[in-house]
């Protein structure tokens, strides 16, 4: 987006990139656009995003607001361009129809400022429909980057000295079903490792369990830079919760998926989204939800309580109380600290290699951050799990 607007000759302007997977990022969003504009009185502020796509009149009525572009728009130059933006009374909205558009490459790009590892977008947009999710709304339908503009993009920032990369979409694990050939995602992880072989370590963002392929499993079983940290889209552990979700997986498949992959790669770590109170859900079905972090061996969770989004079937359903949603997420966070910790507590005195992502700090190869006084931003540093502090390890260089 930053290149983008620079192409078009924008200068002195704002660009606030907005998430709607709650209502609290929306709230957030708009907090933000408000702050933007106390501290910066005279820049321009454009707006985009998810929230942005799905209700771009809301946002247009801010008074904060200069211009709403959709997620499509967002990527072309020629959309912060115009004589009238920012200048007229109100904000002028350029937002299309995001369920009709079918390229996704426009955002590839040569680095990214301030990071030492890089994220690459090689899916967008879904085509399932889960009952408590807007997203499709904002992302509109499947669609990838073909297999070659990838391993290109990966190849260049390994030159420009990025030693891993993270794959990410919004369901990578759908990846090339619209592609001539139907490519897997197994197949573009082989393509990666095999034409950049320059590339130290490739991590791959949330992936839905149910839809990984033979050559994925191979590569994970095979693939040493291919780092062993898979976050699952498993969203609930209780049977009829995940119908009522419309996932496309149940219980069984979940835990038969945890220890497939331990199978083929023993020191292999997990992490999962989960929801806490869904619509209906009662203490049994919220157990089976607490019970999947152990029969999944789960290290990392990013827990929700729900949230219902206006215009998805699960917003319709009967609701929870707020205060038991926020009591049983707080439960399950706490479920997801233990097994944290005692992942933190099984390293020590571990042999591991240490991204640096700044001054003291970075992560090793199982996602653990990791505090590290050698090797400067950016280098992967051999070292020897020590001790922790808190939820962070402490390592030294071997």
């Amino acid at each position: 987006m930053r290149t983008r607007a620079a192409e078009a000759g924008l200068a002195d302007a704002i660009l606030v990139n907005t998430c709607a997977v709650t209502r609290e990022a929306v709230r957030q969003a708009r907090q933000a656009i408000r702050k933007a504009r106390r501290e910066n009185p005279h820049a321009r502020i454009v707006v985009s995003g998810c929230a942005a796509q799905i209700d771009p009149e809301s946002f247009a009525r801010m008074d904060e607001v200069d211009l709403v572009l959709g997620n499509q728009e967002k990527l072309s130059a020629a959309s912060y361009a115009g004589p009238d933006f920012g200048l007229a009374d109100g904000a002028e909205v350029r937002v299309n129809d995001i369920l009709s558009v079918r390229e996704t490459a426009g955002h590839l790009i040569e680095g990214m400022d301030g990071r030492v590892r890089a994220f690459v977008e090689v899916q967008n947009g879904c085509d399932h429909r889960c009952t408590f999710c807007i997203i499709p709304y904002g992302r509109g339908n499947s669609r990838s980057v073909p297999m070659g503009a990838v391993v290109d993009q990966i190849r260049r920032l390994a030159e420009n000295g990025y030693r891993e990369v993270v794959l990410t979409g919004v369901d990578i694990t759908s990846y090339g079903s619209d592609l001539p050939g139907r490519p897997s995602l197994g197949n573009l992880v082989r393509a990666i490792l095999r034409h950049v072989p320059e590339l130290q370590r490739l991590r791959l963002s949330s992936i839905d369990s149910i839809e990984v392929d033979d050559a994925l499993f191979a590569t994970i079983a095979e693939e040493e830079r291919l780092m062993p940290h898979l976050h699952l889209s498993l969203q609930h552990g209780d049977d009829m919760i995940l119908r009522r979700m419309k996932r496309r997986h149940g219980r069984a498949d979940s835990v038969r998926f945890a220890e497939t992959v331990r199978r083929l790669r023993p020191d292999i770590v997990f992490g999962a989204d989960l929801i806490a109170g869904f619509p209906t859900e009662t203490e049994a079905m919220f157990d089976n939800a607490l019970s999947i972090v152990d029969d999944c061996g789960l290290t990392y969770l990013h827990v929700f309580p729900f949230s219902p989004r206006p215009g998805t079937p699960a917003s319709r359903m009967p609701q929870i109380d707020r205060a038991v949603v926020k009591e049983r997420a707080a439960r399950l966070r706490a479920k997801g600290d233990a097994a944290f910790a005692a992942h933190l507590a099984a390293e020590q005195g571990a042999a591991r290699r240490v991204l640096v992502e700044r001054d003291g700090l970075g992560r090793t190869e199982y996602f653990a951050p990791a505090a590290i006084p050698a090797g400067q931003p950016g280098d992967i540093v051999a070292a020897r799990i020590t001790g922790r502090t808190g939820r962070t390890l402490i390592a030294e260089a071997a």
